[in-house]
């Protein structure tokens, strides 16, 4: 039998201290960016060992700038991965420069270093990798790559808030990081992002994007004091990406909450690897983790081993919906959208770890408030479904 109510892939972990920030925002008269932004972008920076922090209105938001404070020119490329959100790659071709897509590791699905440094050319200008499902990417190779090509690293940490990489926040070993604070991520501000950077002038140019261009917020013009109002000017044509402080009253308390967050997705994390880890229809990706390396746990994926299954990856999906379990879909091939296959000439076939892993791929339920109670439940219903779907030649092997 399905279990009695649904499991949701995510919930957000909210408790009073949220909510009595939120209602002490609205009770202020001051909505927008103001103090508690700052507050909150003061913790991050604190957390990633100084730097600059700017909150911004989402992850896309926070990579938009980054790459427009790189200032791509028409041909710039940038080499990042496929299996990842199309907010990766439309950034770069919203900022002017041109995706070039490199393939993953097919153990931990992170960005391949020796396929970034067969992608770079002449044109190249940035890489940006991902941080899969909060496992750190090699980013001494990654930044060595860099190094001799005089390339910017932007790092899409938008689930790897958490992560640390040879005993550091992942998010400090590049020349920017970018967050995201939708409710699925390990952080939530209910939608929101960041930008980190040491670079001052990344940082001057990001901010001037994120708000129209002008170089004081309404609230640094508000909070001017006795001096003489003097207007003020655009520099650039910018955009609205700014934070609010409503928004950034939840984050400044999610933030103090992270370690516990990550504590618990950790051996949620671990009960599913013991509960399924020796399930031959499934893999499970296996994160490599170094000396001073953590796993942040945003998302829990398993590829569904379809070639010995009558069903595809999004029947499974399907039928895991009819047991009272949500799935998430992390991700489909970038490449191989409409889009890119149009505009960049992409093809099946370009990058087979990808696209290997993009037809396989689904994500389970995996949030703080879940017990293992729910975990067995999850597990319970992938083997009937997957069991129940074997291919007749697959069952005989299997026996």
């Amino acid at each position: 039998m399905p279990r009695s109510s649904f499991l949701p892939f995510s919930l957000p972990t909210l408790g009073p201290e949220e909510i009595d920030e939120a209602v002490s925002v609205l009770r202020s008269g001051w909505i927008t960016t103001g103090p508690v932004t700052a507050r909150f972008e003061q913790a991050i920076s604190d957390r990633l060992g100084g730097g600059i922090t700017l909150a911004v209105s989402s992850g896309t938001a926070a990579l938009h700038l980054s790459l427009l404070a790189l200032g791509l020119r028409k041909g710039d490329e940038v080499i990042c991965p496929s299996l990842t959100w199309p907010a990766t790659t439309n950034t770069i071709v919203l900022a002017g420069g041109k995706p070039v897509f490199a393939d993953v590791r097919p153990d931990d699905l992170n960005l391949d270093p020796e396929d970034v440094a067969r992608k770079v050319t002449r044109r190249t200008r940035a890489i940006v990798p991902v941080h899969f499902a909060g496992a750190p990417c090699d980013m001494k190779a990654l930044l060595a790559i860099a190094r001799r090509k005089r390339l910017t690293v932007i790092q899409d940490a938008a689930h790897a808030l958490g992560t640390r990489y040879g005993g550091r926040e992942v998010g400090a070993w590049g020349h920017v990081a970018c967050y995201s604070f939708h409710p699925t991520k390990n952080v939530t501000s209910a939608e929101g992002g960041a930008i980190w950077t040491k670079n001052a002038r990344v940082a001057g140019a990001a901010k001037l994007y994120r708000f129209h261009g002008v170089r004081t917020s309404a609230w640094e013009r508000a909070r001017g004091g006795g001096k003489r109002a003097r207007g003020y000017d655009v520099e650039l044509p910018g955009l609205k990406y700014n934070l609010t402080d409503l928004h950034a009253a939840l984050g400044v308390h999610q933030l103090e909450k992270l370690e516990g967050f990550i504590r618990t997705r950790a051996r949620l994390a671990e009960a599913y690897v013991k509960r399924l880890g020796a399930f031959d229809l499934l893999e499970i990706p296996q994160p490599r983790l170094g000396p001073g390396d953590r796993h942040a746990w945003h998302i829990f994926p398993v590829l569904v081993r379809s070639e010995r299954l009558t069903i595809d990856r999004f029947e499974v999906m399907e039928r895991l919906k009819h047991e009272n379990i949500g799935t998430g879909l992390h991700f489909l091939p970038v490449h191989l959208t409409r889009y890119y296959r149009k505009s960049l000439g992409a093809r099946r076939g370009d990058l087979p770890v990808t696209e290997r892993a993009g037809a396989r791929i689904l994500s389970l339920p995996l949030f703080p408030r879940m017990t293992e109670r729910d975990i067995e439940d999850v597990a319970v219903a992938l083997e009937k479904v997957l069991g129940g779907a074997v291919r007749p030649s697959a069952a005989r092997r299997r026996s």
